[in-house]
């Protein structure tokens, strides 16, 4: 079974970029282009992970997480915070609001798997 990601930036670049990635990986990939579009994605389908932006018009990523984490049905959602925000507070509010990982742009192809797939394994492992 093919493991499916949101990935939620305002970036078009970035999203391709991270699509790619992903997609080369063996992922599924679906894309939000800001934080009302992912919890409208997140209410039509449940993806296994999400990597999120922080910065973003409209709801920023710490929003969005904290959203998610106070929602009875995706409260359980993993979450990795993929940022350029690399400051120790934004890094710590992230990790505060419920993220399972906070990680800072630029990412490469085999660390940005490397990651989802660690916070997908630990998911699995707390579930049992």
């Amino acid at each position: 079974m093919t493991l499916s990601v949101l990935v939620v930036d305002d970036e078009p670049m970035a999203r391709t970029l991270l699509r790619l990635m992903l997609v080369r990986a063996g992922f599924d990939v679906v894309e939000a282009e800001d934080g009302y579009a992912a919890l409208d994605k997140l209410q039509e389908a449940a993806p296994d992970i999400m990597i999120l932006d922080v910065m973003m018009p409209g709801i920023d990523g710490f929003t969005v997480c904290e959203t998610v984490r106070a929602s009875s049905n995706m409260s359980e959602l993993p979450i990795i915070m993929l940022s350029a925000k690399t400051d120790l507070e934004s890094v710590n509010k992230g990790l505060r609001l419920g993220a399972n990982k906070y990680l800072t742009k630029p990412i490469t192809p085999e660390e940005l798997t490397r990651q989802v797939r660690n916070v997908l394994q630990e998911y699995s492992n707390s579930q049992k």
